[in-house]
């Protein structure tokens, strides 16, 4: 049996959807390769790095090249599985073991597209449809395929595809999610274009109340989540969005802990919980003074800016004019002559006054 090497997967379906105007990225090529064993691999310099199936990396390039391999379930989650790889697993059975059509085309090496399953007729069609029943078994691809939603918000998902996801939630194999995965899609599909879609379709499955039922997306958040996607926030802080509704700072940090959520979208999301409400009651030199104090301004000045963008996505009406110029004020004080002039007695509180004076001469000069 002769060694072929194809293109598959999100390398094909974005150079078709390009073909058919529409913006999709040239990114990495996924590789699969038929025919093959790992000794034929390693005889041809191939670097072995795939720990539950081979995978190997080409010497020369570098980019991944996986053995054909189809999958048994052994188990609930997406860790239960089995994978069997032989010279004799063929490309289409390869395929079948795919999440969606649009995913589950090749492409061979003189541009040729292998399509088994659909996949052009349902980039034609706007449609996200699973390959097969084995879509079932696999949790994770309700969060993909919520993913896709949101990616290509004018594809709509098939009804057969909707009633599988919603027969995953009833039979408990959702509850087999691990937290480092379930956010990894989720901050995924929060960065995709129309966020919105994402919930809107985990929303139909059933999968938002069974796992994200304590996130209240509220129509206000739904809206921040748009506004976010249209100006290109960063996933911290569509995250803090998503967290709007969450007005206890402490059981808002206990959640992205709980998610495996990184720290620094943490710290934003709790300085978003902690002061985003408090805007309105800005009005004082001594009420900036306090705010600027709480957000850290001093020490976090990327974060203060990065609060700043976050607000105003979930309330366009906000005029942020007077706090840039306390902010400014209050950064700009000589923290180091105030000290002096203290002479070593209420050091502190010296400083928080000459930069209460600064923040109050900037106000009035505002007006």
């Amino acid at each position: 049996m002769s060694l072929h090497v194809f293109k598959v997967g999100g390398c094909v379906r974005d150079r078709l959807l390009r073909e058919q105007g529409l913006d999709a990225p040239t990114g990495d090529i996924d590789w699969v390769v038929t025919g093959a064993t790992p000794e034929a691999m390693l005889a041809r310099g191939f670097i072995p790095v795939g720990a539950d199936f081979p995978v190997f990396l080409h010497p020369s390039t570098h980019e991944e090249y996986a053995l054909a391999r189809t999958e048994r379930k052994t188990a609930k989650g997406y860790h239960g599985f089995t994978f069997y790889t032989a010279p004799d697993v063929t490309l289409e059975e390869d395929l079948r073991r795919r999440d969606l059509t649009i995913n589950a085309m090749a492409e061979d090496n003189k541009g040729n597209i292998i399509d088994p399953w659909g996949g052009q007729a349902d980039i034609k069609s706007r449609v996200l449809r699973h390959v097969s029943e084995a879509f079932c078994e696999d949790p994770v691809r309700i969060l993909r395929l919520a993913r896709f939603a949101a990616r290509f918000p004018d594809f709509a998902v098939a009804p057969e595809t909707l009633a599988l996801c919603r027969q995953m939630v009833d039979c408990g194999e959702v509850d087999a999610l691990v937290p480092e995965r379930t956010w990894q899609e989720l901050r995924r599909g929060l960065a995709e274009v129309n966020p919105v879609r994402m919930i809107e379709v985990l929303e139909e499955c059933g999968v938002w109340n069974r796992i994200f039922a304590d996130i209240s997306v509220t129509g206000r958040v739904r809206e921040a989540l748009l506004r976010a996607a249209q100006r290109k926030l960063d996933t911290a802080q569509r995250t803090a969005l998503l967290f709007a509704e969450f007005d206890d700072p402490v059981k808002l940090r206990q959640r992205l802990q709980a998610l495996r959520v990184d720290a620094d979208t943490i710290s934003l999301c709790e300085i978003f919980c902690r002061l985003h409400h408090t805007l309105f009651t800005l009005h004082e030199a001594g009420d900036y003074v306090t705010f600027l104090e709480a957000a850290d301004v001093l020490r976090r000045p990327s974060r203060f800016e990065s609060f700043l963008a976050t607000c105003a996505a979930f309330d366009p009406q906000i005029d942020f004019a007077d706090l840039r110029l306390a902010a400014r004020a209050f950064i700009e004080t000589d923290a180091g002559a105030a000290a002096r002039q203290a002479q070593g007695k209420n050091v502190a509180q010296a400083v928080r006054q000459a930069r209460l004076a600064a923040v109050k001469s900037a106000l009035c000069h505002s007006l």
